[in-house]
């Protein structure tokens, strides 16, 4: 078998087996995080996050097939090993960045949900009171 078919067999279940377990690990972890953000709604929290997760591998499971090519050959087990760091230190800084995006964005959304509930008054207002005669 070919050094370059061995290499992107490699690269393949690695980098799939990563977006799995990445994608898995946000999911439960960030399903607590959604709850908040989204005020105790399980119900869209859960929702949400099932559409996060689905994008999240649509993203990179796109980008792990359209980086699989190679330009060279590989001649000998060194190439595979340095193309497979190459492809996957790549593969690693994609779902880096796809993760902090993901938490930026959320993170916002929580931050305009704090403000807008510290801009409602804690207590609704009673009535009006006249002013005093005389002050």
């Amino acid at each position: 078998m070919d050094r370059t078919v061995i290499a992107y067999v490699i690269y393949l279940l690695v980098s799939i087996g990563l977006t799995i377990w990445v994608a898995r690990t946000l999911s439960h972890n960030g399903r607590i995080f959604l709850s908040d953000v989204l005020h105790g709604n399980e119900q869209l929290a859960d929702a949400v996050n099932r559409l996060l997760v689905v994008g999240f591998y649509l993203v990179n499971l796109g980008f792990v097939a359209l980086y699989l090519h190679t330009g060279d050959t590989i001649d000998d087990t060194r190439g595979i090993f340095e193309a497979l760091s190459a492809k996957l230190g790549v593969v690693l800084l994609v779902l880096g960045v796809m993760h902090l995006g993901n938490v930026y964005v959320l993170n916002r959304i929580r931050r305009r949900g704090v403000m807008e509930k510290e801009q409602l008054p804690p207590v609704p207002p009673q009535g009006w009171t006249a002013p005093a005669a005389g002050a």
